[in-house]
């Protein structure tokens, strides 16, 4: 998709090689990343401006992704393919789908693979169209097909326009006339079935507030040994319920995840170089079995620890 575009003035075009070069992205938008497939990871995204709003195309990557949107004005995420797969708060989302916020909401998802989508951020100046019925709630909406496909055209449209154009967005006018374009599509794209199985809140609830309650717990007591039936009793669930929340919200089992987690605390603080060994930073995240914690490294990481120090202790690699 990136490929038939060249940055210009006007089109902001970055290839990400590797999750450290992705990191500061990331930082900005108070989002967290953890991928799940690191050997082939590849990201990229263009990024637009238009009067009163903002386009970023995205390809990401297998992750799971928490983020904090903050979005006074609005935004849209629709999908740029028909392939889109995607779980957020435990509710599956495939290319039928886009989403819509306006205010604030925590988000939760897990992408198993690469996608490409597609995400509007509105000016807070801009006119209300009637499309954000409920504030600082995330919400699923079925697309009209024709109204979607529309939109995906118009959107590379767009970036293509300011790939090879791009002094028509140096003047008002021309901007203005490609925004309200944009703008007319997702009037389309809005004009949804009353029907109210078309419209879903992306809430997790019970669930999704469990895991953040693992999250708390994992980053409170990093090197101590969590067991399934003391988490349940601290949280006052069933070990069931607990490893059902991890599985809906994150797609894998509880064990899985803190290790995930933990292995990549260790790796960040790897990343950081300095006089730190590979043992004391697999100790300090709850790695006591060296022999374990290298297989579980490398299956993850496909390099050994002592390497990522070592590239650490070398190049200095930011680490948030």
């Amino acid at each position: 998709m990136f490929d038939a575009f060249a940055p210009s003035s006007a089109l902001q075009l970055i290839d990400f090689a590797d999750v450290d070069a992705f990191r500061p992205i990331e930082s900005m938008e108070d989002a967290r990343s953890i991928p799940l497939d690191v050997p082939n990871f590849a990201a990229a995204r263009a990024v637009v401006s238009l009067p009163a709003c903002r386009i970023i195309v995205m390809r990401s990557f297998a992750r799971i992704l928490d983020t904090a949107y903050r979005m006074p004005g609005g935004m849209v995420i629709l999908s740029m393919t028909d392939d889109l797969l995607v779980n957020s708060k435990g509710m599956d989302l495939d290319a039928r789908f886009f989403v819509a916020l306006r205010g604030n909401d925590e988000c939760h998802f897990v992408e198993p693979r690469t996608n490409y989508h597609a995400m509007i951020i509105f000016s807070p100046g801009l006119k209300d169209r009637g499309w954000f019925d409920h504030a600082d709630d995330l919400r699923a909406y079925v697309a009209n097909r024709p109204a979607l496909l529309h939109t995906r055209q118009l959107l590379l449209d767009i970036l293509r326009t300011a790939s090879v154009q791009p002094f028509l967005f140096e003047t008002t006018e021309a901007a203005a006339h490609l925004q309200e374009g944009l703008l007319l599509a997702l009037d389309d794209l809005f004009r949804i079935d009353a029907r109210p199985e078309r419209s879903t809140s992306v809430q997790g609830g019970r669930s999704a507030k469990l895991v953040q309650w693992i999250d708390e717990y994992v980053a409170a007591y990093p090197t101590a040994p969590i067991y399934t039936a003391d988490l349940a009793g601290e949280f006052g669930v069933s070990i069931r319920t607990l490893g059902g929340a991890v599985s809906k919200v994150r797609g894998m089992s509880l064990h899985q995840y803190i290790r995930l987690k933990r292995l990549w605390a260790t790796r960040a603080r790897l990343l950081k170089g300095g006089g730190a060994t590979v043992a004391t930073c697999a100790r300090a995240q709850g790695f006591h079995h060296m022999g374990e914690f290298a297989a579980a490294y490398r299956a993850t990481f496909h390099e050994a620890p002592s390497d990522t120090l070592a590239r650490g202790r070398q190049i200095g690699l930011p680490t948030s």
